[in-house]
C-alpha cells in the first residue's frame, strides 16, 4: 500500500506561482508513472500532468501546457508540480497520484488532495 502525501497549496493571485510536493511512502513495484489532477467544484476530476519514474516522459493537458512542469526526485520519491501564470480556472484541489504499469495503467493510489486558490 502506498501513501501519498501533498503539499504547497494556498491562496495566490492570478498570474502567480505555487509549487505542489506529493511525497510517496514506497514505490511499489509495478507501478510506472506519477500524475497530478485536478478536481474543481462542481466539475469531474481532470488530468493534468505525469512523469514516469525515470523522468524521461512526461504528458501535460493541453489547459497547462507552457505554465506548469512536472519533474520527480527518485531519491526523496517526490513529484513536484511547478504552476506559473495561474488563472482562476486552475482553482481546484489538486490530488498526485501512483499509476499502474502497463497494461492497466490506471491510478490507483491517491494522496488526500491540496487545495488551490487562484484570485482574479
Amino acid at each position: 500500500q502506498v501513501q501519498l502525501v501533498e503539499s504547497g497549496g494556498g491562496l495566490v493571485q492570478a498570474g502567480g506561482s505555487l509549487r505542489l510536493s506529493c511525497v510517496a511512502s514506497a514505490r511499489t513495484l509495478g507501478t510506472d508513472a506519477m500524475g497530478w489532477f485536478r478536481q474543481a467544484p462542481g466539475k469531474e476530476r481532470q488530468f493534468v500532468a505525469s512523469i514516469t519514474w525515470s523522468g524521461d516522459n512526461t504528458n501535460y493537458d493541453d489547459s497547462v501546457k507552457g505554465r506548469f512542469s512536472i519533474s520527480i526526485d527518485n531519491a526523496k520519491n517526490t513529484v513536484y508540480l511547478q504552476m506559473n501564470s495561474l488563472k482562476a480556472e486552475d482553482t481546484a484541489v489538486y490530488y498526485c497520484a501512483v499509476r499502474r504499469g502497463w497494461p492497466s495503467r490506471r491510478y490507483e493510489y491517491w494522496g488526500q488532495g491540496t487545495q488551490v486558490t487562484v484570485s482574479s
